[in-house]
Parts: structure tokens; C-alpha cells; sequence
């Protein structure tokens, strides 16, 4: 359920696994070092994944497979900090009347040996992963494009066709995965792309090395060179980073972040919004088909008591809402919090006095069975009882998308329209809610096919409401995502992971 675990993965769906995306928009540098210089070597300390570890983009599972695919190769679009689409490769996009058909006009940009990004390098990209007999982590969001029907217009544009009207597509361009290489690739072992580095060498569980691409179409890198290693443990990244080893540690916790905060050996950077946690609440079976038992456990939850003590503070309340300071993110509704008695009262009224329910959660992403055993502690008194059952890691988003009532949830960033797509529909695949409401579902075709962003932004405000006074999403905090540099690493991004400025080394520099 596109959890974000301390391994590195990123998962969308239980046999499904997405890596971090990219995005365009303005750096936020948080670093105190001096200003920008090129040259020098970045090491960069991630956990991998041994040597299934891969350079196909399209086939990324890891961070730090998504960090180098975004260093090696471009999008057409990507997640800008409100993780709203941003051109890319594509210069523009054009919708036609009946936002089935989009024309899309590429910049001029080169892959690394010098032959220009064309539409056919686009089409066959897509093809690719739209392939039948593949599995590729974009397949289910590039879905919607009727790809025989689509065409290059000239080298330099593409029209595609779609299936449905679709005025979110730029969505779909932005998709992780959605990479553009030059059109026949099927060997990565030495690979070409249009991204800011160039391929050198690659270890794989090791290490791999590249360099800067002078004529990248959005200005050569600052670093000379780009080395990725492989620490596993977050402890081995942060000896790592202050032994002088690496100058940059992806991931850290916020244990780890507040025990160094105020240190001059390593500076803290914090992404906030990048990782909702929650719990999930099944509305198709007993106890929580019953709405008054739905909202008893909203009003049990107290919420900064769970970003204190489970995420250390490194995170924000939530709302039950995804996306909060995300494009239409309904910010206008009323902040829950813990109300006691009214809570008591409707446990009495649904006849649950004395039920105890079972929360499945697991090791599966960090922070969630501690969050659980919190959360069943804040339910003591109620009348109701949590049992918190831990699961199997490597089975539990299958588990728990098909069996028990109550779960831990976790995501990362992704656009609300995709969030909703993916999991509120009646027909999405990773409905862990088993929400299903038809008319919910037309206002999500509604949605999507209005062109008018004021009247779509209230559509999209309209389903928020709805989803907060009757859903099934308990969704408590959003955490900050961490890492650590060494003082002199400047141009370190604040916008989400899973967009564009999360891990992106084109605009670092050593100071």
C-alpha cells in the first residue's frame, strides 16, 4: 500500500513496489554552506538491495535505484514540491477539446551519446512498459493511453491518444517510472539516458559511479562526479557520514536527526509532508461497516501525542486527510482531535461496549507497530480494546488488503487524484478501505474530466469532505523524510520525497 520502509522500498501495491518520484520546481537549499562552485566528488550512502540491485529504470524498486534513475534519465513531467505535474522533457502539453488527445512538445535535449531525445524515443519508451508480457511499475498509470492510436507528429512532438477524457494526464507523464530511453534499449549495462550524469562504472550491492553531463538540457551538474554506496544499516550511513566516508546519508531517523540537530559534524535535512501515517479501516465488514464505531476511533486518536512519541517529532498532525500541502488538499476542514466522551458515547450507541478489535500491523515500514501499540493505549478507557497482532513484513500489504478490519497504513507522496485512483474507487486495486460509494466514483469521473481548475479543485474538495465524515482512513501524521550531509554539501532540497528535489544531486554542490 505504497508503504516506506527502512529498507529503501517505496511500495504501491502488495505485489507492486515504486520508488521515489521526480519533479520540477524551486530548490529550497537548506544548507548553511557557502555559495554554489562546481567540482568534486558527492558519495552518497543509501541502503540497497544486494545484487538484484538494477540500472533499468523501469524496473526500479529501491531508493536508491530511483535516485540513480533520476540522475541517469528524464521524464516528460515530474512532482513539483506541491506535488502537482511540472514539465520535464516535455517543454508543454496541450489537451484538445475533449481531453482525449494531448499533444506534447518535447525540449531539445540529448541523450549522453549525442543523439537527440526524439518523439519515437518517447512512443517506444512507452510501449515498452506498456508492454503486456511485462511487468513495469508505470504500466497501471500509463493505462489510459490508447498508445496505437498515438503518434509522432514530428522529432520534436507527440500526440497521444487516451482512452478516456483525462484533464489529470500530466499526472500520468509524471509517473514513477515513466522514464524516456532511447527507443530499442533492452541492455543497461552500460546505460544511455537524458539526465543530468553520465553512466561509469556500477558494482552492483556496492556501488555505482557516474559523471557530469555537460550538455544536460537544464545546465551541467555542479559535482564532477556522482558515487552512490551501499550502507544498509542506518547506523553504518551515519558512522558513514561522520567519519567522513560519505557526504550524504539518505534516510535517517528522527532519533538520529534530534541527536545531531545541534552538532556541527552533520547538517539535518528534513523533508516534510512525505509520508502519511495512518490506520486503516475496512467499511465492507464488521465492526467498521458501522460509521459511529468509524468515528469513535477519529476522535480517540490523539494525534500530537503520536508525532511526539512515534515519529519523534519529525512529522505533522493530520487530518484524516491525504496530501496535506498538496494540490486540492481540502485545508479548509476542521481539525479533529481527541474528544474522550463523545467517542464513549458513540461506541455505546453502535453496541460495542466491550469489543475487542484486532489491529494488524508489522515491521513491514518503520514507526507502524509503534504507532499501533501507542494508538491501542489511547484506546483504554473507551470501551472498545485494541489487540495489536504484528504480521509477517514480507506478506503484509497483501495480508492486509484482502483480510482482517483495522491495519497500519503508511504512504508517500503522490498527487491526490492518484492517491484517490489507486485506492478509493470501487474498482481500485489497493482499496484497503473497501470504500466504495458509486456516487463518489462519479465525481471523481468528474473530475477529472473538467478543464477548469477552480471548479475541479472543489470537485476534488467535495470527495475530501466526504472521505472525512465517512471513510475509512485513520490518517494521523505525516512525517518528515530525513537525511543527513556533511556542513559543506549545499543546494539539499526541502520539497517531499517522491518528487523531483527528494535525492536530487544536479543541483548540489560542495562547498
Amino acid at each position: 500500500m505504497h508503504p516506506l520502509n527502512r529498507r529503501g522500498f517505496l511500495g504501491l501495491t502488495a505485489g507492486l513496489s515504486i520508488a521515489a518520484l521526480t519533479g520540477c520546481g524551486t530548490q529550497t537549499p537548506t544548507s548553511a554552506a557557502s555559495a554554489p562552485r562546481d567540482g568534486g566528488r558527492l558519495r552518497a550512502a543509501f541502503a540497497g538491495g544486494g545484487a538484484k540491485e538494477v540500472l533499468d529504470p523501469h524496473l526500479a524498486n529501491l531508493f536508491v535505484e530511483a535516485a540513480r534513475s533520476k540522475a541517469l534519465y528524464d521524464k516528460l513531467a515530474d512532482l513539483g514540491p506541491d506535488v502537482a505535474a511540472q514539465p520535464r522533457l516535455a517543454e508543454k502539453w496541450e489537451p484538445d477539446a475533449t481531453l482525449t488527445r494531448w499533444r506534447i512538445t518535447l525540449r531539445q535535449a540529448v541523450f549522453h551519446d549525442g543523439r537527440p531525445v526524439r518523439a519515437e524515443d518517447v512512443l517506444a519508451s512507452y510501449a515498452r512498459i506498456l508492454d503486456p508480457n511485462r511487468a513495469f511499475r508505470a504500466k497501471s498509470s500509463l493505462a489510459v493511453i490508447d498508445l496505437p492510436n498515438s503518434r509522432a507528429v514530428d522529432e520534436r512532438t507527440v500526440e497521444f491518444a487516451l482512452k478516456r477524457p483525462f484533464v489529470e494526464f500530466p499526472n500520468v507523464l509524471a509517473a514513477f517510472g515513466a522514464y524516456i530511453v532511447p527507443a530499442g534499449t533492452e541492455d543497461f549495462t552500460n546505460p544511455v539516458g537524458s539526465g543530468p550524469f553520465r553512466f561509469v562504472s556500477f558494482e552492483p550491492g556496492k556501488s555505482v559511479l557516474l559523471k557530469r553531463h555537460g550538455e544536460y538540457w537544464e545546465g551541467a551538474p555542479h559535482l564532477d562526479e556522482l558515487e552512490f554506496v551501499i550502507a544498509n544499516e542506518e547506523s553504518a550511513r551515519t558512522n558513514a557520514l561522520l567519519g567522513g566516508q560519505v557526504e550524504y546519508a539518505h534516510d535517517l531517523t528522527p532519533t538520529t536527526a534530534r541527536s545531531h540537530a545541534a552538532g556541527d559534524r552533520m547538517a539535518i535535512h528534513r523533508a516534510p509532508n512525505s509520508a502519511v501515517q495512518a490506520f486503516a479501516m475496512k467499511l465492507d465488514r464488521p465492526p467498521f461497516d458501522n460509521r459511529d464505531l468509524r468515528e469513535a476511533l477519529f476522535l480517540l486518536a490523539d494525534r500530537p501525542q503520536l508525532v511526539e512519541s512515534v515519529l519523534a517529532g519529525s512529522g505533522q498532525v493530520g487530518n484524516d486527510l491525504f496530501g496535506k500541502g498538496y494540490q486540492h488538499y481540502a485545508d479548509d476542514i476542521p481539525q479533529r482531535t481527541r474528544d474522550l466522551d463523545k467517542a464513549k458515547f458513540l461506541i455505546r450507541r453502535a453496541g460495542a461496549e466491550g469489543l475487542t478489535v484486532k489491529l494488524d500491523t508489522s515491521t513491514a515500514a518503520a514507526g507502524m507497530v509503534e504507532a499501533a501499540t501507542v494508538f491501542a493505549d489511547q484506546v483504554k478507557g473507551s470501551g472498545l480494546t485494541i489487540e495489536v497482532v504484528t504480521g509477517n513484513k514480507d506478506s503484509y500489504w497483501s495480508d492486509t488488503l484482502k483480510n482482517g478490519s483495522l491495519s497500519s497504513f503508511r504512504s508517500g507522496a503522490m498527487p491526490i487524484e492518484t492517491h484517490i485512483a489507486q485506492r478509493l474507487l470501487s474498482g481500485s486495486g489497493t482499496n484497503v478501505t473497501k470504500w466504495a460509494r458509486p456516487e463518489f466514483d462519479a465525481l471523481y469521473d468528474k473530475a477529472v474530466s473538467t478543464l477548469d481548475a477552480g471548479q475541479r479543485g472543489e470537485v476534488y474538495r467535495e470527495m475530501q469532505r466526504s472521505l472525512h465524515a465517512e471513510g475509512g482512513y485513520l490518517m494521523w501524521g505525516f512525517a518528515d523524510w530525513i537525511v543527513g550531509a556533511a556542513p559543506n554539501v549545499g543546494g539539499i532540497s526541502t520539497a517531499p520525497a517522491n518528487t523531483l528535489d527528494w535525492a536530487r544531486f544536479d543541483k548540489v554542490w560542495l562547498g
